[in-house]
């Protein structure tokens, strides 16, 4: 018997600021970096001010050799650090991206990312991973210069006039309601477009792997029409996001336009006398120009903000589908489990004997969610059965059994506990799942896959026993249809009886399976049971099910609350 407990996942808020944080975590990576970039920020703003200081020491007052050589210094001082802090953040956009690039490309090849399609992974490494370089490269800059830039601009007005900069700091908040307003929707159609992106992806090259399949029923007109249509969806949630990032950043020049005007007409009429009230401060003209001058830069930080504003609903979208990615890169399942120290997977080698299987205390993650504390033991060479309700972690325990799922305290110990097992090439484990993934291949390939050297009939033979025959029948190829690696072609049913064919057929001491009998009648049932028994006699079996006819086949049955 077991106990289980589940913790509920963060709301959508907290999901955000998890994004929001790795966004950040990415960007500390290179600290020199960072650290340059705000360094040279804070020169620019202070070039700003020197810049119009010399700008009405020049117009305003006697334009010495002195003041004109101290204006052309800070206007070119102003282009050269823009520049700088322009070619410092593309590069840490560019060592972000390599990097990602480099470990997402390494992890789908050496098939690291289980359940990632490979059209998807690739659409990760180039498209999803590509829009964080706006990110890094323009919206990180803008957004260090708006928190730092209009503050530092507002000290250097408050000397020469306390209520323009006063205004200054007042009209900050027209600009915070508008970005407010925009990114909500910004960001919506941002993530609908990268799903559509991803869609048309992993539709693409889905459709190009079984080109001669598409020939051969001379179905090409039709995919290529879908392949159209998920063009188009494409298109239209692309011109979504623009439509939305050219109205805000229309509304955001407005403010800005409307708040340098009221600092010009205060300082227009406050200089006229024309002013409602009594004057406040005593201005005079070198004073009010020095303002004036400065009211445009305290506003371009936060207009370079708005411009760039989608550019962070583009990133955050893109690295909230490439979560799942980054916890399967950050967190190697062969490595140390995250959480307790004495967590701990154990493995027998391949080569041996059926093993048992033990968990003790196991707390295992999925997701958002705990799992456990899960005690178990599945006896070495018989059927052990594990059932409950759905949601109750069945699955998830086989999964960290794979190293597929974290282990965050206890332990699972398999065989004797003599070596560590390894989250990919795990020989001496055969499994199949309710999401099974094929090799690009045909079916009788994929089976013959599972255990080199068997021939063509034994493995038709295992299609035939697991009901496949009817399937393989209604195919004019048969056991030489072609299968992409997510098995189009085949319903949901079939395609879980091939995976539990190739599980079968693999000569692992270890089987795990999934829901094995799932969608199949009482008949069928009753001889998938009967197969299961004949087929893995000598092996030891762990089966997740709702099955009571598999239940009462099983030797040892574990039942989860």
């Amino acid at each position: 018997m077991s106990a289980e407990s589940r913790h509920a996942g963060p709301p959508a808020p907290a999901a955000r600021a998890a994004t929001a944080a790795s966004l950040r975590a990415l960007a500390r990576g290179d600290v020199r970096a960072s650290r340059r970039v705000a360094l040279l920020t804070a020169l620019y703003t202070g070039c700003v001010a020197a810049w119009a200081l010399a700008l009405t020491e020049v117009l305003v007052q006697a334009a010495s050799a002195g003041a004109l050589l101290g204006l052309a210094a800070a206007t070119c001082g102003r282009i050269w650090l823009s520049r700088a802090i322009a070619r410092a953040a593309a590069w840490q956009a560019f060592h972000i991206k390599s990097r990602l690039r480099r470990q997402t490309a390494t992890a789908a090849l050496a098939d690291a990312l289980p359940g990632t399609a490979t059209g998807v992974a690739m659409s990760a490494v180039v498209d999803e991973i590509e829009a964080l370089d706006g990110y890094f490269s323009r919206y990180r800059p803008a957004e260090l210069e708006a928190r730092v830039g209009p503050l530092l601009i507002a000290v250097a007005v408050a000397p020469a006039s306390p209520v323009a900069a006063a205004i200054l700091l007042a009209t900050l908040v027209p600009f915070a309601a508008v970005m407010a307003l925009a990114g909500g929707a910004a960001s919506m159609e941002a993530t609908r477009q990268f799903e559509a992106l991803a869609r048309l992806s992993g539709h693409f090259v889905d459709r190009v792997r079984a080109l001669p399949v598409i020939l051969a029923f001379q179905a090409e007109a039709a995919e290529a029409a879908r392949v159209g249509i998920a063009a188009r969806d494409v298109s239209r949630r692309t011109l979504n996001v623009l439509r939305i990032a050219f109205i805000s950043s229309a509304a955001l020049e407005f403010f800005s336009a409307i708040s340098v005007a009221l600092v010009a007409v205060y300082c227009g009429f406050s200089l006229l006398g024309l002013l409602p009230f009594k004057p406040l401060e005593a201005l005079d003209f070198p004073a009010a120009f020095y303002a004036l001058a400065l009211a445009p830069e305290f506003y371009a930080p936060l207009r370079r903000l708005a411009a760039a504003y989608h550019e962070k609903q583009l990133g955050e979208a893109a690295a909230n589908r490439l979560q799942p990615l980054w916890q399967a890169l950050s967190a190697p399942l062969a490595a140390e489990p995250p959480g307790d120290a004495d967590a701990r997977l154990r493995s027998q080698p391949a080569d041996l004997a059926a093993p048992s299987v033990h968990y003790r205390a196991a707390i295992v993650a999925a997701g958002d969610l705990d799992i456990g504390p899960v005690d178990l033991d599945a006896p070495a060479g018989a059927l052990t059965v594990i059932q409950g309700p759905t949601g109750t972690g069945k699955t998830t325990l086989l999964a960290a059994l794979m190293g597929r799922a974290p282990l965050k305290s206890g332990n699972i110990a398999i065989g004797d506990g003599h070596g560590a097992i390894q989250a990919t090439g795990l020989e001496g484990i055969s499994w199949a799942g309710q999401a099974p993934v094929f090799l690009p291949g045909t079916i009788l390939e994929n089976l013959m896959a599972a255990a080199p050297g068997i021939t063509r009939e034994a493995a038709l033979a295992m299609a035939m026993r697991v009901g496949l025959g009817p399937a393989l029948r209604r195919r004019s190829n048969g056991g030489d249809t072609v299968l992409d690696e997510r098995g189009s072609g085949l319903s949901g049913g079939e395609r879980r009886r091939l995976a539990l064919a190739r599980a079968l057929l693999k000569p692992a001491p270890l089987l795990l399976l999934d829901e094995p009998t799932a969608d199949l009648d009482s008949a069928a049932e009753k001889a998938m049971v009967r197969l299961i028994g004949e087929t893995a006699r000598g092996r030891t079996v762990i089966a997740a099910t709702h099955s009571d006819a598999l239940a009462a086949a099983a030797s040892h049955t574990v039942r989860l609350a």
